[in-house]
């Protein structure tokens, strides 16, 4: 029998037991999972004839289900090399037993030898259910921390990159010490063989193989320790069918589309949300029908207001955009509901935020918005945003330019920093939503509106907390196998980490499983606001590579030679300069320039040197991108004679004008290679921060096209740029 589990520590978490080890490899066995030879004992003669069966040396363990931690309580012996050691080690182990082992018995096993240990395994995650985790293992498992996720079910193709995943995989995946290189294969065949347990023995809440030692470059588990849940869980929860496209943008049409918006609560103060929710869809155009429901039906901004919503003249109403007391708001969505309104964002607070009360008010919003059939946003929101209809209904500014990047943030402070990021590069926006309490539509719904949106190349979005795990991955996947999404995650701390007995569920912290589902369904994940931005920005403007072959194109060296560093660094390959490009340039520069990549022509360029070596790096079918350095140089030079105490004489207004149309042109030269020979062609200056009014940078921006702040910066876009291009690559392949 086996000893009844303890109490767990969190009520919220399932109570489990532990498997013995026997028991734990026998089910691991079943699913592929390579083992040693072993055989288990009850007493030292029978395990004296175990060892002497399997051949010595042997490993000899003290096993039971109430056993996890084997090696802190010293119930391991390896090395054992005859009968004697085996027989006096097996008396000391069942002296060490304590009551609450259960029943134990004894292990023997083959010594595998190997220097190179992994480990592997099964966690369940909170949010998207059984993991697959791999990782450096052995005494270094915790130490590395070195360890990748994937959410199950697994394919081929996911196991391997679990693999290129690893920071220390080198340390496998080549000979190391006269021990052959991991066989890939073979490892993939296990991390599969996870997948398919924990999909077909639902109870499972993990599987601990500690270590994985590679043994001929074979892993092989000597130690496994699984758990099961004492309480069924029962089936998993069957998500809905998914919406057809069609239907997912007549959803979302009132709100991004609508051919008439109503404020409820706008008001005459400025410093009011009803006010500027009103002014700002009057200053950005907005050209269907507004109107404003105030109690006194006071004029706003010189427009007439109404009292109530049925005061509304009949006409054509999709959206109403509400800043009024949470009180207030069933009433006012049953109001607008017939008036034929099918959309509500909802800026009120006092909703979930506010606790317990706030909560039920909030649920019994979205019961009326479901019995309505009307398609709410928030509460407490920011606004939401939509260039194709000059929608600007929000309570904050910016307004962005039009673009191609679909925006959506459980943040209205990050909606802002996207928009501010998209008015400073010119790179536009076609959606933004601030999200708010995502009361009824969360970031999974925009992201399967910015799947089917005809307006929207780019998703791009911040991230706090997943909610509906399962819910949010279906979206990223009908996403993603069509278009990029850039994406950005605060809440990473280590506080996130669960408690758990095994290493395992030790290495499984929240960021790194949503780390591994991003990298499992080709997300594209940035470490701060700027990076997102400038990755989706990039995306949304540039062509794809074909690979990773790169030129760096500068007219100073140091900056190629940092910018060389940083590709390196990026896994992007500093092609080596084809002899018909350095020909070309040997025609028309000194021969002091760098003579290959980076190419530096160091200073020996003439009026049309850079646009022609522009053409000829582009037109190289050898050459898969491009980034140029050093754009606005010339300008800067000829601001400063600009605001010098000897300008305009001298030649300085000739020269001056000169410098300033050269930038300008070498900017469009690379716009227009790029497009010609659909390559990326990346620029970078710190001058578009210290002086964005530069001729080289601000072309850039006028034409739509981004200028990087640094070389390392705008090798991260390309690197972003490259692995959307893998991705679609293997998306089309499937």
């Amino acid at each position: 029998m086996c000893p009844p589990p303890p109490p767990d520590p969190d009520p919220r978490l399932p109570r489990t037991r532990t498997l013995s080890e026997p028991a734990s490899k026998a089910l691991v066995a079943r699913f592929g999972i390579p083992l040693p030879r072993e055989r288990t004992a009850t007493d030292p003669e029978a395990a004296a004839e175990a060892a002497a069966a399997i051949g010595f040396p042997v490993v000899l363990k003290l096993a039971g289900d109430g056993i996890a931690h084997k090696t802190e309580r010293q119930l391991v012996r390896v090395g054992l090399g005859d009968r004697e050691a085996v027989l006096r080690e097996a008396r000391d182990l069942l002296g060490r037993a304590r009551p609450e082992d259960g029943a134990v018995e004894l292990l023997v096993a083959e010594q595998v030898r190997g220097q190179r240990e992994l480990i592997a395994g099964i966690v369940r995650d909170a949010q998207f259910g059984p993991c697959v985790m791999l990782g450096q293992g052995g005494v270094l498992a915790e130490a590395l921390s070195d360890a990748v996720f994937a959410v199950v079910p697994l394919s081929r193709d996911e196991a391997r990159r679990m693999i290129d995943g690893l920071a220390t995989r080198r340390l496998f995946t080549e000979p190391h010490r006269g021990e052959p290189a991991l066989e890939r294969e073979a490892l993939a065949d296990l991390l599969e063989g996870l997948s398919r347990l924990a999909q077909e023995v639902p109870e499972i809440e993990s599987v601990d193989l500690n270590p994985l030692i590679l043994h001929a470059g074979r892993p092989i588990a000597v130690d496994a320790l699984v758990e099961v849940a004492v309480d069924p869980r029962g089936a998993p929860r069957a998500l809905p069918a998914a919406l057809p496209d069609g239907e997912i943008r007549e959803r979302f049409r009132p709100l991004f589309e609508p051919r008439g918006v109503v404020v409820a609560g706008v008001a005459s103060h400025p410093g009011k949300f009803g006010f500027v929710t009103f002014h700002n869809l009057l200053r950005c155009g907005y050209a269907g029908a507004l109107h404003g429901v105030k109690p006194d039906a006071a004029p706003v901004l010189g427009r007439a207001t109404h009292a109530r919503v049925e005061d509304l003249p009949p006409g054509d109403l999709d959206l109403v955009v509400v800043c009024t007391p949470n009180h207030a708001n069933e009433a006012l969505l049953r109001a607008c509901a017939k008036r034929g309104i099918r959309a509500a964002f909802v800026t009120s607070a006092g909703y979930a935020e506010a606790g317990e009360s706030g909560q039920a008010l909030q649920e019994s919003l979205v019961r009326v918005a479901e019995e309505l059939g009307m398609l709410l946003v928030g509460p407490n929101g920011q606004g939401v945003v939509s260039t194709p209809a000059s929608l600007c209904a929000q309570i904050v500014a910016p307004y962005p330019p039009a673009g191609r990047i679909g925006v959506a943030s459980q943040s209205g402070n990050l909606v802002s920093s996207f928009q501010n990021l998209a008015v400073a590069a010119g790179v536009g926006i076609s959606r933004a939503v601030s999200l708010g309490n995502s009361a009824q539509t969360g970031l999974a719904e925009l992201l399967e509106y910015f799947a089917v949106d005809d307006a929207t190349d780019v998703a791009l979005c911040y991230v706090e907390s997943v909610g509906d795990g399962e819910r949010l991955r279906r979206a990223i996947e009908r996403l993603t196998r069509r278009k990029p999404l850039v994406l950005v995650k605060g809440g990473a701390r280590s506080e996130g980490q669960r408690a758990a007995a095994s290493h395992t569920g030790a290495l499984a912290s929240d960021d790194r499983v949503f780390d591994g589902l991003c990298r499992q369904l080709g997300v594209l994940r940035a470490q701060t606001v700027e990076e997102a931005f400038e990755w989706a920005a990039t995306l949304a403007t540039q062509p794809l590579p074909r690979g990773r072959r790169v030129v760096v194109f500068t007219s100073v060296g140091g900056w190629g030679v940092l910018a060389a560093d940083a590709c390196a660094a990026a896994d992007l390959e500093l092609v080596r300069l084809p002899d018909s490009i350095r020909e070309a340039i040997d025609a028309r520069v000194p021969s002091r320039w760098s003579r290959g990549n980076p190419i530096d022509l160091a200073g020996g360029e003439t009026r049309d040197t850079i646009p022609e070596v522009l053409e000829a790096v582009c037109a190289h079918p050898d050459v898969d991108a491009v980034l140029h350095l050093g754009i606005g140089i010339q300008s800067a030079t000829a601001a400063f004679f600009r605001s010098g105490p000897f300008f305009p004489d001298h030649g300085l207004a000739r020269m001056a004008e000169f410098h300033e149309k050269q930038d300008r042109r070498y900017a469009l030269a690379g716009i227009e290679a790029s497009r010609r020979h659909a390559k990326p062609v990346l620029c970078a200056s710190e001058l578009v921060v210290s002086n964005p009014e530069n001729p080289g940078p601000a072309a850039l921006r006028e034409s739509g096209r981004l200028c990087h702040p640094s070389a390392h910066r705008a090798v991260g876009a390309l690197s972003a740029l490259v692995r959307w291009a893998e991705i679609r690559e293997r998306n089309a392949a499937r």
